[in-house]
């Protein structure tokens, strides 16, 4: 996609992202996340070992070099340079030869070879505003084989307008006060100022006119969404 209304996505990927001191302590400040819920979620709903799976803001790589351990192909795609290079120093390191490292996003990815059998995101689909989720999802679903596996893992809000402050307030209370170690309760505000986390009651429907069936829904805290969805 190459219309001159294009997003520019880079300017969108949040500007932590883009410092490779920020990149450098990135899963320590993400706690270090495991992975395997999301590759057994893959393999419960029909990805097989000789499956083909893209990584879309593949940040450090956790998912991808766990996945290039079970699947036959992987390929880690995010925007930010800094990211890339990580990536590309555990690929170059010889830690799995089997993921292949390319920087795009969720707007400009151009896929070479056939349909995909799955994709994964974590906490990346809410850098883009709503009208450019759509886009990007509905992307993704062409990208994939019928009966291919979508995994999203985001900042989605599952609670009505009115709760807002009440649901932040909480959530900032459990923020951590070391900023290397953690999200800061300043983090969430962040967040929640300049980024585009969106409604439950409005991802849903985006999910669906995207071409995908919801399959899994799963949410913790009002504000993580986790959905497993299969392409119609």
């Amino acid at each position: 996609m190459s219309a001159p209304w294009m997003l520019d996505e880079l300017a969108h990927a949040g500007p932590e992202h883009l410092d490779e001191e920020f990149v450098a302590n990135f899963d320590r400040k993400q706690g270090f996340p495991d992975p395997g819920d999301d590759i057994e979620a893959l393999r419960r709903h029909g990805v097989g070992a000789e499956g083909t799976v893209l990584d879309l803001g593949a940040g450090t790589g956790r998912f991808a070099f766990a996945a290039a351990a079970v699947f036959r192909r992987v390929i880690a795609v995010d925007i930010s340079p800094a990211m890339v290079g990580a990536l590309r120093g555990r690929a170059e390191t010889g830690e799995s030869s089997q993921v292949d490292v390319v920087r795009a996003g969720f707007l400009s990815y151009r896929h070479e070879g056939g349909p995909l059998d799955a994709i994964h995101t974590r906490h990346a689909l809410h850098q883009l505003p709503d009208f450019w989720k759509t886009i990007a999802l509905r992307r993704m679903a062409g990208l994939l084989r019928p009966g291919g596996v979508l995994r999203v893992r985001d900042l989605v809000y599952d609670f009505a307008p009115a709760q807002a402050e009440a649901v932040f307030a909480d959530w900032m209370a459990g923020a951590s006060e070391d900023a290397t170690r953690g999200y800061t309760a300043d983090d969430y505000a962040e967040h929640i100022r300049t980024e585009h986390s969106t409604y439950r009651w409005l991802f849903e429907p985006m999910l669906d006119a995207a071409g995908f069936d919801i399959a899994e829904a799963h949410y913790e805290g009002r504000l993580f969404g986790t959905y497993t969805c299969v392409r119609r």
